[in-house]
């Protein structure tokens, strides 16, 4: 990371967060507008077109700020992670009620009313930040009701402030989710996204991508001979990798191996990731 790295500063040739003033250049600075994340997805893209690539996820729910709006597409800084980026304008909407409850579950259905046999009007990852208007109760299925008039069901929902005790806990309900480039939800997810929502259930923000993460969190640690020294909850790093220690000996990670989120055994993996790759970079105890 640099001093001013892009992917969390908003600042280009022409135009920069007026936060930014008298540190970096531009033609113009200005305040960001404050928005918040309508689509149960959305893409945090490099460039503002739609094969442009996609650097990280926003969730359903996450406040961001508004630098531009230009041709159907925004560019924004993620209030939760800093991220900058670029997002279709139309997964953007306004800050009308306080959220009040997260997803907790990794995936759940929003539902048109509360009764699981409607069509369902949408999904949600873990993560996501809703408001909770009203409860209801349809043949003992027990439901949150949103603003919208929508519903999901109550128990894939905890208040916000309540967190996990365990974010490796949170971190192996992903088990066999997808693996995807960029993704940061349960939907599909990549290694730094695994380690960032996991922590983040477990109130902890943590940055976005493994390099950020490798300068970053907890402590550097030396594991020792054998990486006998590791313990669960133990970060591995390689150059663009990251996964979790489940134990001693097995760690958890969204890999390309498997194209999923899978246990395997650390020495199996740094004797396979090594093979191409290179062997660990590094350590870290959060």
């Amino acid at each position: 990371m640099t001093a001013h790295d892009a992917r969390l500063h908003a600042f280009r040739s022409d135009l920069a967060d007026a936060r930014l003033k008298g540190e970096v250049s531009a033609e113009r600075f200005v305040a960001g507008r404050p928005a918040r994340i309508s689509a149960s997805v959305a893409d945090i893209r490099k460039a503002p077109r739609a094969d442009a690539g996609v650097n990280t996820q926003a969730l359903f729910g996450d406040d961001v700020l508004v630098f531009e709006d230009a041709e159907g597409w925004a560019w924004i800084q993620a209030e939760r992670d800093g991220y900058v980026g670029y997002v279709a304008a139309t997964e953007l909407g306004g800050r009308d009620h306080a959220p009040t409850h997260v997803v907790s579950v990794p995936r759940t259905f929003l539902y048109p009313g509360p009764d699981l046999r409607f069509p369902i009007a949408g999904q949600l990852s873990m993560g996501s930040t809703v408001t909770v208007t009203a409860a209801a109760e349809t043949r003992g299925t027990h439901y949150a009701v949103l603003p919208s008039g929508e519903a999901i069901i109550a128990g894939h929902l905890r208040p916000i402030g309540q967190i996990a005790a365990d974010y490796v806990a949170v971190a192996e309900t992903f088990l066999g989710t997808p693996y995807l480039w960029g993704g940061a939800s349960g939907f599909g997810i990549d290694c730094s996204g695994l380690v960032q929502l996991a922590m983040r259930m477990a109130g902890k923000n943590v940055l976005r991508d493994s390099d950020m993460q490798a300068a970053s969190i907890g402590e550097p640690l030396e594991p020792g001979p054998d990486y006998a020294g590791l313990r669960r909850g133990d970060l591995v790093f390689w150059k663009g990798h990251v996964a979790v220690m489940a134990d001693a000996k097995t760690m958890i990670h969204a890999n390309g191996h498997t194209m999923l989120v899978s246990l395997e055994g650390l020495k199996e993996a740094i004797a396979r990731i090594g093979y191409l790759y290179g062997g660990p970079t590094g350590f870290r105890r959060p």
